[in-house]
């Protein structure tokens, strides 16, 4: 995905996994509220839009739905941390995720033009039940411990290292890597 970052400066960022990437669309606490989108429908729809999902999913959102999906996702949040961090999982966050991943997540069928569809009569709850899939695969598969949060001082952004050596610090080399070598740089040139 391509981010905006306050600054005014785009990167390319991959969470690595489309659990992760709903954690783009805002969550608890001060500095993830600041990108906060999910108090509209309409910015759980572009974040659909822009996600690792195939294009084309015509869905219906209810309130109650997008009520819901924004506090599994803010679950979704701590139990990622946890894991990135090596403590337990809190109860709560487990149930939510797991009461969302039992719902019937969304359809994917072949078009007749050989390409990847959707079902029609998609809806928030299938589109959260997708997305908690994911995190139940990923928080109990072989990158469970690889979720990360990014290396920079001034990032919290987390994502799982899918990379073959699984060595990944930044969130974008882009972005904060990129920030790291620089200030490493004016650092050795300054001792020189």
């Amino acid at each position: 995905m391509t981010l905006l970052h306050r600054d005014g400066r785009h990167f390319r960022f991959d969470a690595g996994a489309l659990c992760l990437e709903l954690l783009l669309t805002g969550g608890p606490g001060p500095v993830a509220a600041q990108y906060e989108v999910l108090d509209r429908v309409e910015g759980l729809l572009d974040w659909v839009g822009e996600c690792r999902l195939a294009p084309g999913l015509d869905l219906t959102v209810t309130a109650a739905e997008l009520a819901t999906v924004r506090r599994t996702r803010d679950a979704l949040w701590g139990l990622a941390l946890a894991r990135a961090e090596g403590a337990p999982p809190a109860p709560g966050e487990l149930a939510a995720v797991n009461a969302a991943a039992a719902e019937a997540p969304l359809v994917a069928v072949i078009a007749a033009d050989g390409t990847r569809a959707w079902a029609p009569g998609a809806t928030g709850t299938g589109l959260l039940a997708t997305v908690a899939r994911d995190a139940v695969e990923l928080l109990t598969g072989p990158h469970a411990d690889r979720i990360r949060v990014c290396g920079a001082d001034d990032c919290a952004l987390l994502f799982a290292d899918t990379s073959r050596p699984g060595r990944r610090r930044w969130c974008s080399m882009d972005r904060c890597g990129n920030r790291h070598k620089v200030r490493a740089h004016r650092s050795r040139a300054g001792e020189g």
